[in-house]
């Protein structure tokens, strides 16, 4: 792909307001050189975009097939197809399984309490002419609640869950349920892919760790979770698509895992070292990286600038993928969003 397009102010043109991300306030759309979408095309398939990919630069698609019976639902709650009732907790902005109450006791009970739905049965023509995607940016589903652990807490609590893990009696049936769900999850892929060709990808969710550490070691990990997640991979890889993880936590010791799993990307949450992460293994996994804090209401505009082009200068590196990471959150002002844009143009365009 030709990038030597010579940056240009015009490209700081707004020439469309796009939506919102899960209906908040829309963004603006740029007059680049090309579109968001082919860019983060650019960034995992070429590992050589034309600008380091902003926040907005991609989105998720709103799928109430998924969210409504595979994922947590909003704020009325929602029983998902296994049976599970998640209850919204306001304090925390999201759905949990109450406590207490686990749907199994034991890992081995799977086979006769869970209950796979027949994908067919569902409305997918009627889903598709209800939700499209937006295909000047890149649009991913995300696959929330994940095939593993975090489906397996939904279904026997977080303690009993990760003793199944060690516990040789339930190890077994945890690799058969954990098989079963990622055949599983291959035929979503399918009908996602049948339905929406204009999908860019899939964000499979997975939290690993919690604010200090991972909940199980390295090598329960590779036993446990890397194959299957492999499987998935691979299998989203088949269908032309990127496939990124979402795994909350301080997950920074486990990266290895989720690069043998097959993802092109995670978006680490701030408490990993992303600059490090980026600077050892960012030429094998795309991570989005969290700049510097900084206090936008003390700091000037032609500063923000700056410190964007900053980040921009060490992080736009051809062959060694980054996108700016959404957990920066206050510091991801216009200022700074568009210094991290004109330095990303200036280098990835030589």
């Amino acid at each position: 792909m030709n990038r030597r397009i010579p940056f240009s102010r015009n490209e700081l043109r707004v020439i469309d307001t796009l939506p919102g991300f899960f209906g908040g306030p829309g963004r603006p759309l740029l007059d680049t050189p090309v579109t968001p979408r082919e860019n983060m095309a650019a960034l995992y398939y070429d590992k050589h975009p034309y600008w380091l990919p902003l926040p907005g630069d991609s989105t998720f698609m709103n799928s109430s097939l998924y969210n409504e019976r595979l994922g947590r639902g909003g704020p009325d709650g929602v029983t998902d197809v296994f049976g599970i009732t998640w209850e919204w907790v306001e304090s925390a902005g999201g759905s949990i399984v109450r406590p207490g109450e686990p749907f199994m006791k034991n890992a081995n009970e799977w086979k006769d309490k869970i209950k796979f739905p027949d994908l067919d049965a569902w409305d997918w023509a009627g889903e598709a002419e209800r939700v499209k995607c937006e295909c000047r940016i890149s649009t991913q589903l995300s696959l929330i609640n994940g095939f593993w652990f975090e489906r397996l807490v939904s279904f026997m609590d977080f303690a009993p869950a990760a003793m199944a893990l060690i516990d040789d009696d339930q190890k077994d049936a945890v690799k058969a349920l954990f098989q079963e769900m990622t055949d599983f999850a291959c035929r979503i892929v399918d009908k996602y892919c049948q339905y929406w060709p204009a999908l860019d990808g899939f964000n499979v969710h997975d939290d690993w760790a919690a604010q200090r550490s991972p909940f199980f070691s390295e090598e329960t990990a590779r036993e446990l979770f890397v194959p299957f997640m492999k499987e998935l991979t691979d299998h989203i890889h088949s269908k032309g698509r990127f496939v990124t993880l979402h795994s909350c936590g301080h997950g920074e010791d486990r990266v290895r895992c989720f690069i043998d799993g097959g993802f092109d990307g995670w978006d680490p949450q701030p408490m990993n070292d992303t600059q490090k992460l980026w600077r050892e293994v960012g030429d094998q996994i795309c991570i989005s990286v969290v700049p510097e804090p900084f206090d936008p209401a003390a700091t000037s505009e032609e500063e923000q600038r700056r410190r964007g082009m900053e980040f921009a200068e060490c992080f736009s590196v051809p062959g060694r993928p980054a996108v700016l990471g959404f957990y920066g959150g206050l510091v991801l002002t216009p200022a700074f969003t568009e210094g991290v844009y004109i330095k990303s143009r200036e280098i990835f365009g030589r």
